[in-house]
């Protein structure tokens, strides 16, 4: 029995010594220090020894297991540092290298195609003021000269958070709120997000960036707000950029027009619509008290992504609010 556990150690050792790997070690472990196995495997012929010779024998068998595992532990050991050596060769970090600069982002289209707007109107002398997204029903409609069941109503779907209060349809419902607070002569221009209840496609969004501009002073005809839209369009689309009218409906104007511009830097010199515009209807100006006799004023619109997609060649809405880089990148 003895000669068995001097035999079975010096196997153990020569296979201990010989793994090149630790899954080499991990088996060897396993063959002759594991579960009933190895001399494990010959503690449980003990019983079958006379009494005096048991306890040398469980001892020597002892002894080798303590020494096995010993060793065992000690090629873990080596193989451990080995793979953290070479893994540390592998991620090693080159202090010398100059170090990778961060990408530098950019702004938005829609965010440059507003900064170049407000820089051109505030030169005109237009204020910015901004207006709450989530308007009341009174603002997006009402003082804008809708009756309830006026026609255009029905080309609104809005969406209602509750019965006086809507997602506001057009950045217009400012006009309200400005003329409430303020005493003419006072111009103001504001521009933000708009929501209207429509199906998605090429030319129509649930949510669009627009521009609201309005002016309030004496004498004020359609004159001057063809000049103001000239001079707009000139900063905006080239000094060669010109202006026309045709007749248009909107609620809050009076008369109204839809305004297109023609340049031959942009398709051609083809006459591409940019917004909506027209005289402040004098409803308005008498329901927050104005004089229509000594005061007039004049309002226009347009949309921001209408703005980028003529000066860009850009034909699809969609595409500015899908966060796709291979786009956005392109500006």
């Amino acid at each position: 029995m003895s000669t068995n556990v001097e035999q079975l150690t010096q196997s153990a050792v020569a296979e201990i010594e010989a793994a090149q790997t630790l899954t080499d070690l991990s088996a060897t472990e396993t063959k002759f220090l594991g579960r009933n196995k190895g001399l494990n495997e010959l503690r449980r012929l003990t019983g079958t020894l006379p009494q005096e010779e048991r306890p040398a024998f469980g001892a020597k068998i002892n002894d080798a297991v303590q020494m096995l595992t010993a060793l065992v532990e000690a090629k873990k050991t080596t193989f451990r540092a080995i793979e953290l050596k070479a893994k540390l060769q592998e991620e090693a970090i080159d202090i010398t290298l100059p170090g990778r600069p961060m990408r530098s982002g950019k702004l938005h289209p829609l965010t440059q195609t507003s900064e170049r707007v407000k820089r051109v109107l505030c030169g005109m002398g237009f204020e910015f003021v901004d207006g709450p997204e989530l308007e009341d029903y009174q603002y997006n409609f009402d003082t804008l000269n809708y009756p309830e069941d006026h026609p255009a109503m029905d080309e609104q779907s809005s969406f209602f958070v509750t019965d006086t209060k809507l997602l506001r349809t057009q950045t217009t419902a400012l006009q309200g709120r400005m003329m409430a607070e303020h005493r003419p002569p006072f111009r103001f221009a504001t521009i933000g997000r708009c929501f209207r209840y429509e199906a998605i496609d090429a030319t129509h969004h649930h949510t669009f960036h627009q521009v609201d501009v309005f002016m309030v002073d004496e004498n004020l005809s359609m004159a001057d707000l063809k000049g103001t839209l000239g001079t707009f369009a000139r900063a905006m689309f080239g000094e060669t950029t010109r202006v026309r009218f045709r007749p248009d409906f909107f609620p809050f104007v009076e008369p109204g027009v839809d305004y297109a511009i023609s340049t031959p830097g942009l398709l051609g010199g083809r006459w591409l619509e940019l917004g909506g515009a027209g005289m402040i209807h004098p409803n308005i100006l008498r329901a927050h008290g104005i004089s229509t006799e000594k005061y007039s004023g004049f309002a226009f619109g347009l949309g921001v992504e209408r703005i980028h997609m003529i000066g860009s060649g850009v034909d699809d809405l969609r595409l500015y609010l899908e966060n796709d880089l291979r786009f956005l990148k392109q500006f």
